[in-house]
Parts: structure tokens; sequence; C-alpha cells
């Protein structure tokens, strides 16, 4: 990326910031706004953005509540070819909506750029989410799956579609067969097309994490996914388990509809990960191990898109990312990073954290929502 503009977006009147392509650093109090700009980042990247909110929450609320649309856009620069990408609020008839552009024409949705960006990112709020809930780590994983495949956001999107639709047929009616065997179809398809790009991701991340044993300072993890659905996968191939996946739907129909949700399925899936060498769950790890661990899996995807990009890492969004580590793997992230050649956007409260970057990334104190270049 060689540049950012925001206007109207979180805590941003406007902002504008020129990149030589090289590591960010975006140092400041908390509240000084790095993570809004940071989130603007991401939804340059097909999905809802690093924090998952309506797009409502981006605008900036001027005096007395007033609220001006919000805009978002980047230069890219990807093999001496440079793409202009933008996304933001548009008012129209039926009030604002979200619109995209590429080179100053309209695009269809976000997951036209998905050729073209591709971003992983870890926030703080990720730091517990080997203890919390699965949907995280579904979200976390469906994100580094979205690198390497960019039709994967769009069989996840197909796939709760059908699911929603046939949510509410079971709650509200008609309970036509016909209709919720058409839906079933179409769920089973997606479905079994989400689950088979995890696996593959899995294994890519795996082997890369393998490789890399504990290089680096950043411990080595083994994943594995856990559902119904991938192991009806795994056992039987897409082909033959697009049968059973249609088949376990239609006898559960009567169960769904009182539950009021989907049993079966890639969306109750959830992602295993081990400590390989102390062989240990991830959720019994101490925090810093979490988030080392977390870290490695982040640098792994990286480095496998790069090689399966032909030198093309993906953009790193690394919120508040030196919290919990000491000097010496700060160093060795550093290291990763400027190795891999990867543009990662950092944050953290104290510049000093980042002195082994100084001479080798665009550096910026951000204070009240403004951001000012302090290296060259």
């Amino acid at each position: 990326m060689r540049q950012l503009q925001l206007a109207n977006f979180r805590s941003y009147a406007m902002a504008e910031v020129v990149l030589s392509g090289r590591p960010v650093v975006l140092a400041g109090p908390n509240g000084a706004g790095k993570t809004n700009v940071l989130e603007a980042i991401s939804l340059l990247a097909p999905g809802r953005g690093l924090r998952g909110g309506a797009l409502s929450e981006h605008t900036r609320k001027g005096p007395a509540g007033a609220a001006s649309l919000w805009a978002v856009s980047a230069t890219l620069e990807r093999r001496g070819e440079s793409y202009d990408i933008g996304t933001g609020l548009t008012a129209g008839a039926n009030g604002a909506s979200r619109q995209v552009r590429l080179n100053g024409a309209p695009a269809a949705n976000s997951a036209e750029l998905g050729d073209l960006v591709q971003m992983a990112w870890l926030t703080p709020a990720m730091d517990r989410i080997f203890i919390e809930s699965a949907s995280g780590r579904r979200r976390f994983l469906d994100r580094l799956t979205l690198g390497f495949m960019s039709s994967h956001g769009k069989a996840a999107l197909r796939y709760e579609q059908a699911m929603r639709e046939r949510a509410r047929l079971l709650k509200c009616g008609p309970r036509d067969p016909a209709w919720l065997g058409a839906l079933e179809e179409q769920m089973a398809e997606h479905g079994i097309a989400v689950a088979t790009a995890r696996s593959a991701t899995v294994r890519r991340l795996n082997r890369a994490l393998a490789e890399r044993r504990e290089a680096g300072l950043f411990p080595s993890a083994q994943l594995s996914l856990q559902g119904e659905a991938d192991t009806l996968v795994a056992e039987h191939g897409a082909d033959v388990a697009a049968a059973g996946f249609r088949e376990r739907l239609e006898i559960s129909r009567v169960r769904d509809a009182v539950s009021g949700r989907t049993g079966f399925g890639p969306h109750v899936s959830d992602l295993h990960v081990r400590h390989t060498a102390r062989r240990m769950e991830a959720r019994d790890c101490s925090t810093g191990e979490q988030k080392a661990l977390l870290i490695s899996i982040v640098l792994a995807h990286a480095r496998e898109h790069s090689h399966m990009k032909e030198g093309l890492p993906p953009i790193l969004l690394l919120d508040e990312i030196v919290a919990h580590l000491d000097s010496v793997r700060r160093t060795a992230l550093f290291e990763e990073l400027l190795a891999l050649g990867a543009q990662a956007w950092m944050t953290g409260t104290e510049l000093s954290m980042f002195a082994p970057l100084n001479r080798h990334a665009d550096v910026f104190d951000v204070a009240d929502s403004r951001l000012t270049r302090i290296s060259e």
C-alpha cells in the first residue's frame, strides 16, 4: 500500500498518509485513533472488517450528532501495477449503502477485491480466542482461508443465506418439502465448499508450522478441525459427503425447528490448536504463550501466502501486537516481518517498543486522530 485516505471514518474527519511499502508503526496513547486506522484498512478487503461491526458504526459523528458518510481509499502496488481501491457509504433512494470501487469504477461488492487485497489481523480481543467460544476461532480461520482462496467468502455467504432462509421456513412456514430440499441442496453445496477450503488451509498451515518448528522463538502449533461436517468431508470426500450432508439436514428439520437453530454444518465447527513442543492444548497455555501461538500461525500463513503468490505476502494488521511479548520475542517478530517483506501495520502505546524498526518502517505518532510522521 502506497497511500491511504480516510474521510469521516470513526474519529477521523480526514486523514491522508503516503507510504513506502515497508512496515508501518502507529504509536500513541489509548484512544488516540490507532485501531480506527487498522479497521479502515480492513474494510478494503472482503468481509465486515476487523471489528465486524455494522457499516453505520464507522460513521464519524459531527457537532450536535450530525453525521457524514464515510469513505476509505488506498493505492496499492502489485508487481509493478498500481490500483486505486475504495469503499464507503453512499446515499441512495433507499438510504445509505456500501459501495466498492476499483480504479474509479464501481465493483459489485468487496468480494471482487479478494484477488487483489489479502489481509490477516490480530487484535487484543483475539488474545482470548483459545478460551472463548468457537465462533471467534472460526472467524480467524476463515480470514486465513480467504487469503488463500478468494472464493471462500462467497461460499460462506451463500451457505449462511440458505441456512437463514431454511430456519425462517422451519419457524414460520410454509414447510414445503420441495422448497426446504432446494435450500438444503444449496447448504450442502456451499457448506462442503467451506469445509473443504478450511481443511486445505489447515493442511497448509500445519505443513508450514512443522517445517519451521521453533525458529524465530515462536512456538510451533498443530491445527485440526472438529465438527461433524468436517469429519464427513474428510472421510468420504466432497462428492459422497454432499448426499450425507443433505440427508442430515432433512432428518433434523423437526429438531432444528424446535431449537430455532441448525445443528449440523460448518457453522458449528471448531478450530483446535495444540502447542507442539509442550504437548498442551492452546487453551491451557499461559497468556503469553497463547499470543505467541497466534503470531506463529499468522506468520506461517503469511509465508505460505507469499510462496503461493510468488513473493507477495498479505497485508498484516497487528493491533497492540507487542503486548505480552518480551524484548527478545519483539525483536524476533520484527526480524520475521522484515524478512517476509510484508507491510505490517503495528500499533502500540510506547514508541520505544518498536526501536529495532526505526530505520526500517514508516513510523507515525498518533494523537487526537492525527497522524504525524516521525521517520523518513
